[in-house]
């Protein structure tokens, strides 16, 4: 999606969410996408053959860096 459709879907999810209070998994690379989401996962793989699933929760992030 170019810049402007992409906001127009992170505005759509956040309204879907508001409005019927489901969640919603996102795949994606775009760094626009995931800066508008609440949490963020990843798969890292530090030795060949062994996964490591990540997790971040941008408000806590966010709250984090406000203290500093």
């Amino acid at each position: 999606l170019d810049d402007a459709n992409v906001e127009r879907f992170c505005d759509l999810l956040d309204r879907m969410t508001r409005e019927t209070d489901t969640r919603y998994m996102i795949v994606t690379h775009n760094a626009v996408t995931m800066s508008r989401m609440h949490r963020l996962y990843g798969v890292t793989m530090i030795e060949k053959g062994v996964s490591r699933l990540v997790s971040v929760d941008l408000g806590g992030a966010e709250t984090l860096l406000a203290a500093e």
